[in-house]
């Protein structure tokens, strides 16, 4: 086949008409130190606070200190493949996670990729991990209860949709226990879960995810892990991914419970990033911005106005003290960004008095006004009471010569501390808890010995059930507890009480 010279031409000048020139510019660094999972990067002057950078074997690290000759990275990942020298390139991209309905059910870590070995997540939106707080005029003030399930927090420091409360006390009090609690105390309530586990053993985070899928609770509910085993960045940003995997569904309108289980360890895992890093150590040598760690972090969990949809992220921060000292500096950092805080001392968690909440110094600044009619009406004075109680408790150890009324008020005292007892993973609907704590505020216990009242409690709940199932039903419709309601009540528990005080 020959081509005439004119074809050439004409073959040469249609090659020349569709020739686009692309140019693309792409800012590339190098690698001038890399150590402890931080590497020092030289040649990147334009790069940005937070921004995402790739080295050449494709380990992604993100910008945290911008100096003068050269950026400080953490880097996301394995870092012992990468070498002095290795190229870095910028992104263009700040540190986004995969959001979605997809999520719900899976364990995921800090960058959001399944660990659970379900497969992969197919979803196809992601939203930034930093992300500023909803502002003053698109929120509302808190109103819904966000039942736990636990009798102590409903009455006495009840928590509020939208709201931060935190909860704080020695290793092993009881911390876990009261959020796998409320998680399970959320089913049919169309509250979506996100349990953020920080610095954690495996084993505890498995018998976390077991537990909630146990109770029939992890289709509602993203497990985020970042175990003891992971480099710092990654226990320093899962709160942060949790927390933007809450607010998907708050900004759709829709309810979420995050738990940051505990955020003690995501200080150390800061403070350990900031000293390699080089920047100047403060108090207990954490960084000058550990508080703006953690008030960026929870001023996201808010209850949106109804013209943003009327969604609300309730946030369950946890910290964990040393020796039940509650002025340290995290301890106290924290106690001042939140909305109240619950207290478990180790010393009534040993005494067997489960959950092992500090009345005494808990509270909860918004959440009364989201508490319930019913419930408002049975635990008003419940605090009161009980502080008198732990007073005359003290004062009678050093005299046996007490009043009648003095004795009364020890014996009722003894027995709603006894009705506050609850079991693990045994959350109560909010009408039982009003039905157990009205029958202890009224005297109704008074004559029961204090070993028998769990007994008895829970044999009234189940007597109630069977046979007057319209009390719990008007109070859980109503919220509130209406005077016929307490007359059939009052009734109901002297019948039971009939039958009962002969089985003791």
């Amino acid at each position: 086949m020959s081509i005439r010279p004119d074809e050439i031409s004409t073959l040469i000048k249609q090659q020349i008409e569709q020739y686009k020139s692309e140019i693309q510019v792409v800012e590339v660094g190098t690698v001038i130190q890399v150590s402890d999972g931080i590497a020092r990067v030289h040649g990147l002057e334009n790069a940005m606070q937070g921004e995402l950078l790739e080295f050449q074997n494709g380990v992604v690290g993100m910008a945290l200190n911008l100096e003068e000759s050269n950026v400080g990275v953490v880097i996301l990942g394995p870092y012992t493949d990468i070498r002095e020298g290795d190229q870095v390139k910028r992104t263009g991209r700040i540190m986004e996670v995969p959001v979605g309905e997809e999520l719900l059910g899976r364990v995921v870590n800090s960058l959001g990729q399944p660990l659970d070995g379900k497969g992969p997540i197919n979803t196809t939106q992601s939203r930034p991990v930093e992300s500023p707080a909803p502002g003053v005029i698109d929120r509302k003030s808190v109103h819904e209860p966000m039942q736990t399930g636990i009798k102590a927090i409903d009455a006495m420091v009840p928590i509020g949709r939208g709201q931060r409360e935190l909860i704080i006390g020695d290793r092993q009090t009881g911390k876990t226990a009261i959020a796998i609690d409320t998680i399970i105390n959320q089913k049919g309530n169309g509250v979506k879960c996100i349990y953020v586990a920080i610095g954690q053993k495996q084993s505890t985070v498995a018998n976390v995810v077991e537990t909630l899928r146990r109770n029939g609770a992890l289709d509602y509910t993203i497990v985020v892990t970042a175990s003891a085993s992971e480099p710092a960045p990654l226990l320093f940003l899962a709160p942060y991914a949790g927390c933007a995997m809450g607010e998907y569904f708050m900004y759709k309108g829709e309810h979420v419970l995050i738990i940051y289980d505990d955020l003690s360890k995501q200080a150390a895992a800061y403070r350990e990033l900031s000293l390699l890093l080089r920047r100047p150590p403060g108090r207990e040598a954490y960084p000058g911005d550990v508080f703006y760690l953690h008030s960026r972090l929870l001023e996201r969990a808010a209850k949106l106005s109804d013209e943003n949809g009327g969604g609300s992220l309730t946030a369950l921060p946890f910290i964990e003290t040393q020796a039940s000292d509650v002025s340290a500096y995290i301890p106290t950092n924290v106690i001042s960004i939140t909305d109240g805080q619950i207290f478990l001392e180790a010393d009534l968690f040993n005494a067997g008095q489960r959950p092992a909440i500090n009345v005494g110094i808990s509270v909860s600044r918004v959440g009364g006004s989201a508490q319930i009619k019913a419930m408002k009406k049975v635990a008003g004075t419940l605090r009161l009471d009980l502080a008198a109680y732990r007073e005359l408790q003290a004062f009678s150890q050093f005299g046996s010569d007490l009043d009648k009324s003095t004795l009364v008020r020890l014996n009722r005292g003894a027995r709603t501390m006894e009705i506050l007892k609850q079991g693990v993973n045994q959350p109560l609907p909010v009408e039982k808890q009003v039905i157990s704590i009205y029958s202890a505020v009224k005297g109704h216990l008074d004559d029961i010995p204090v070993a028998d009242v769990t007994r008895f409690e829970k044999e009234l709940l189940t007597f109630l059930d069977s046979n007057h199932p319209e009390i719990g039903q008007s109070i859980r419709d109503t919220k509130d507890i209406t005077a016929d309601n307490e007359n059939a009540l009052v009734a109901a528990i002297g019948q039971f009480k009939k039958s009962f005080s002969a089985s003791v």
